[in-house]
């Protein structure tokens, strides 16, 4: 994605014998200074927008616990209409009036490509000595599904998804592998949709089996080791269910095996130990929730699903070895700690304490070569410590610099085990990890060109409003002046127990090669210092997350980073809620806002698609009490006729099928319609009938969602191309 959540995937660097983005600021070679002022002259004479598009005001009056809640904009909420259709074709053509005439595009967008467009190789899954993997190449659009025999053999591709669609939106991803390498289980998903279908293929013979399963919200699949069948869950109207399906049987007789009487709201994943001994169901109490169940079947006794613990207000997640479940939970332990539970005998007087809570706090873990992977996060910076089954450390993974270690992965019996290091200015390197004797080799490396060493990236601190200490790293070039005048992004995210971690962001080191500033802030609501951190940014306590985000804001700016002329601010999902309700509590401390694909109808945003996963987060306005603190933050109700706005990109698509596009489109033309700021700070809205929530999107078109975004920055910000 963009990412984040949707971090946008942009560098700018400085390359070796050629001009690209610079700031005008930054000394050149004499023979780029004229090129240079020539971009300033140009940039700054750029044309602006008309009058932003005036849209029909049609008010609905709602009676809520005593309140009347008037909706000028309700006729936007459907999607298919004629009038909504004809109302977003106006909204892009505006927009791209004030994106498209900025001199510098084509340039920009190249140099992009270039940065781009690069070899990338995810982690692999090792089975029966091969290696299951995803690649793209440079010139390609989409990840295509690959095989290799042995750690050099030759690359096979097994799935390639551009055939599947002209435009090249339809996108594959790996889901499972048969323990002897044979069969292939993987999604496909068209533009950026949530909704997949699962398609099974024989390794052998390139053939796909006649085992198709329709487009579904699934949450998981696992195939059996004999390949005789494949257990997996999905979300249905009446709430997660699990199956199992015989395979060469029709999907439509499938036998449902748990969650019949689990209701709407949860989310079902279905997991089995690495022999398919015992199959185990974790039910998660909404996205994110601060309550997880875990239930096991001993499938080869032909057992019934019973439940592990399922009374617990509190987060368990379980992985097997051998006869032992491993069991990570937050339960007496806010920042985490790790059970031993013998499943001869799984009552919980008998569970064993393994790995204790600690200061830091522990993420969860992995099992590899017959020890416990666990990940830490040490004041938002992570290392993984390795036990053995005793529970005594026999080692560690660090990164080489201020980053983060992740995706460990791999099998109980097998010592092989790989990770991937990043941070905000290191691209990301997966490395293969020998469990006996400790030893590093790499895997793949995304060769991007950045100079690493000519950025900074340091952790600050600062007071939110009740006083909380809140950190937040800040990424810009080496030997900026803090005088206030450097152009800043900042953004966060703040909710459903997420940390964010220093990864790589070729969108920071846009704005660092620019002479810029870019934050991310670890607001409360995410997860960075354990549970009670998570807690006191939900449901009535929400506000905090908005404090937080203005806080930092108003930190950069007393400490000279930045002044609110040049301070920007993003996120999307429930990162566009939180810049969504900063840009109406504070309008005057923002330059720019992008908001992609949010959350902002914070009455009605649990009607929409799966946001009733969400409740347990944000809470409902049916809820008498919770309609108070929703109603009092949600953004689409806090906008003001006749304040001056900053100017505001939004971001959304047809094919977000988890946070409804309606959003989006309320918000622009309310946003529009109330600002009494002048053309030169527009309201945009970009909507693309392709892009959604779950990724997939071709990377030419993400490398013109990202000019566009870069665009709408540098002229708010007075960065010249």
């Amino acid at each position: 994605m963009s990412a984040i959540p949707r971090l946008f995937l942009l560098t700018i660097v400085l390359a070796l014998g050629s001009l690209v983005l610079v700031s005008c600021d930054t000394p050149l070679p004499e023979d780029q200074q004229e090129s240079c002022l020539d971009n300033r002259i140009a940039a700054d004479t750029a044309p602006l927008p008309g009058k932003p598009p005036v849209t029909q005001i049609e008010n609905v009056v709602d009676s809520l616990h005593g309140i009347e809640i008037v909706d000028p904009y309700r006729w936007l909420e459907d999607q298919e209409s004629p009038r909504t259709r004809e109302w977003i074709d106006v909204q892009n053509s505006y927009a791209r009036a004030f994106l498209d005439p900025v001199p510098g595009r084509e340039r920009l967008e190249k140099r992009f490509a270039e940065l781009m467009k690069v070899d990338s190789l995810g982690s692999p899954r090792l089975r029966n000595g091969c290696y299951f993997f995803s690649k793209r190449l440079a010139d390609q659009e989409q990840t295509i599904i690959y095989m290799r025999r042995g750690f050099t053999g030759k690359d096979e591709v097994l799935v390639d998804p551009h055939p599947m669609s002209e435009d090249r939106s339809t996108s594959v991803r790996l889901l499972d592998v048969s323990l002897d390498g044979s069969l292939v289980a993987y999604r496909v998903r068209k533009g950026g949709e949530d909704e997949t279908v699962i398609r099974m293929l024989d390794v052998a013979t390139r053939q796909h089996l006649p085992d198709s399963f329709p487009r579904a919200l699934y949450t998981g699949g696992r195939l059996l080791p004999d390949k005789s069948g494949f257990y997996y869950a999905r979300i249905e109207k009446e709430g997660p269910r699990a199956y199992f399906h015989a395979m060469g049987t029709e999907v439509a007789g499938d036998k449902l095996v748990f969650g019949s009487s689990i209701g709407p709201g949860h989310i079902i994943a279905a997991s089995l130990s690495p022999d398919a001994r015992y199959l185990i169901f974790t039910v998660f109490h909404g996205t994110g929730a601060r309550r997880s169940d875990i239930y096991f079947q001993n499938l080869a006794e032909g057992g019934p699903v019973v439940p592990l613990v399922n009374d617990v207000d509190s987060r368990f997640r379980a992985q097997i070895g051998g006869d032992t479940l491993y069991l990570w939970t937050n339960w007496q332990a806010s920042n985490g700690r790790i059970m031993a539970v013998d499943l001869a005998d799984p009552a919980r007087g008998s569970w064993r304490e393994l790995i204790p809570e600690t200061k830091h706090v522990n993420q969860g873990f992995n099992l590899c070569g017959g020890k416990i992977f666990v990940r830490y996060l040490e004041n938002v910076v992570s290392c993984v410590k390795i036990f053995d089954t005793e529970g005594r450390e026999t080692g560690r993974i660090t990164g080489p610099a201020l980053g983060t270690v992740s995706n460990v992965s791999g099998l109980w019996d097998n010592s092989e085990a790989f990770y991937s290091f990043n941070s905000f200015h290191i691209p990301n390197t997966i490395f293969r990890y020998d469990v006996a004797d400790g030893t590093t080799d790499i895997w793949a490396r995304r060769d991007i060109p950045v100079d690493s060493e000519r950025f900074v990236v340091v952790q600050k601190w600062f007071e939110s409003k009740d006083g909380t200490r809140v950190p937040m790293f800040i990424l810009h070039a080496r030997g900026i002046e803090l005088d206030g005048s450097n152009p800043t992004l900042l953004t966060g995210y703040g909710g459903f127990n997420a940390s964010l971690l220093p990864r790589f962001s070729a969108f920071g080191l846009a704005w660092a090669e620019l002479g810029g500033v870019y934050v991310v802030a670890n607001l409360r609501g995410g997860g960075e210092f354990g549970e009670e951190w998570h807690r006191a940014g939900m449901l009535g306590e929400k506000q905090n997350v908005y404090d937080d985000f203005i806080a930092a804001a108003e930190w950069l700016v007393a400490k000279g980073y930045t002044s609110p002329p040049k301070l920007a601010i993003s996120g999307g999902s429930n990162g566009g809620l939180l810049v969504g309700a900063a840009l109406c509590q504070k309008p005057d401390l923002f330059g720019a806002v992008i908001c992609t694909y949010p959350l902002l109808d914070m009455v009605r945003y649990h009607m929409f698609l799966r946001a009733k996963l969400w409740i347990p987060e944000y809470g409902s306005a049916d809820d008498p009490e919770q309609f108070v603190f929703l109603h009092a933050y949600s953004p689409y109700h806090n906008v003001k006729a006749g304040v001056e706005y900053p100017a505001v990109l939004l971001v959304t698509g047809d094919a977000d099928t988890r946070v409804a596009p309606l959003h989006a489109r309320k918000m622009t033309a309310l946003l529009q319609s109330a600002t009494a700021s002048g053309p030169e700070k527009p309201v945009l809205l970009l909507y693309s009938t392709k892009a959604g929530h779950s990724g997939g999107t071709p990377v030419s078109l993400q490398i013109e969602e990202e000019t566009d975004q870069t665009i709408f920055l540098c002229r708010q910000l007075g960065v010249k191309l």
